[in-house]
């Protein structure tokens, strides 16, 4: 069974049409990126499936069950996380503390036991910034604990980002362009997360314009362009569609 469902999904805005149409499947286990030009619908498309926009038509269908139209703190607790395109860090804290944001789910928030700081709730705190110290070491970002985010480097903050939402425990990882704005070697470190990720379970959907990346760790590859699906395939067989090279190179090329 597919982990996730995309069924004939559409979403306009004020006429416009940035997804038309649209379906396909994720299935578990697997690196599945989503291509395309800019303007393409790629963003849109992963806010529809996190339940950010409510879509005009279709469903969208995670672990069997249908969740359109779920908030995103229902999908978290699911096992779906995301990172999105422009950071999303809290400055004002930690490394570490960032991290456990993303572990909230899995932790006791009563008021009584938080009040009276019962020997249970300090052993699972304990547990709880042992997971996530162990998550920032699988993203390589161990040396900057306990420093504060406001003090790392961008490609770091990427690294992060991805440690967050990996504290929820998900089933389903959504990574909106992880590599924008990185170096060569910010770009390595993140293909060596991603991968890893995938080696460890944890099915990933990408969002990413580093081509390289791409074709080099994907399993499956969904092309999009003004909002429709343009081809589909292994990355050998979307590399070698002309409707994509035309997309992306123009049709002269």
């Amino acid at each position: 069974m597919s982990l996730l469902r995309i069924e004939n999904l559409s979403k306009e805005f004020g006429g416009v049409h940035a997804i038309e149409d649209l379906s396909f499947t994720v299935d578990p286990g697997t690196i599945h990126s989503i291509i395309g030009p800019n303007g393409a619908g790629k963003t849109t498309l992963f806010n529809l499936m996190t339940g950010v926009y409510a879509p005009s038509a279709g469903r969208v269908l995670f672990q069997g069950k249908p969740v359109t139209g779920r908030k995103p703190f229902e999908l978290a607790a699911m096992g779906m996380s995301r990172t999105f395109q422009n950071l999303q860090i809290f400055f004002n804290m930690t490394v570490l503390e960032n991290v456990m944001v993303g572990h909230h789910l899995h932790l006791d928030c009563r008021l009584i036991p938080s009040l009276l700081t019962l020997p249970g709730l300090r052993r699972r705190d304990r547990e709880a910034r042992d997971t996530c110290a162990a998550l920032l070491e699988f993203v390589g970002l161990s040396r900057y604990l306990d420093a504060d985010a406001a003090q790392m480097p961008y490609g770091a903050l990427k690294r992060l980002e991805i440690a967050r939402a990996l504290a929820a425990g998900p089933r389903l990882l959504l990574l909106d362009e992880p590599a924008a704005g990185l170096n060569a070697t910010e770009s390595r470190e993140i293909d060596d997360v991603i991968k890893r990720i995938a080696a460890s379970g944890v099915t990933v959907v990408l969002v990413e314009h580093d081509m390289k990346m791409v074709m080099g760790i994907s399993d499956h590859i969904l092309a999009l362009d003004y909002g429709r699906k343009l081809a589909e395939g292994t990355p050998a067989e979307v590399r070698a569609n002309p409707e994509v090279i035309a997309a992306y190179l123009g049709v002269q090329a």
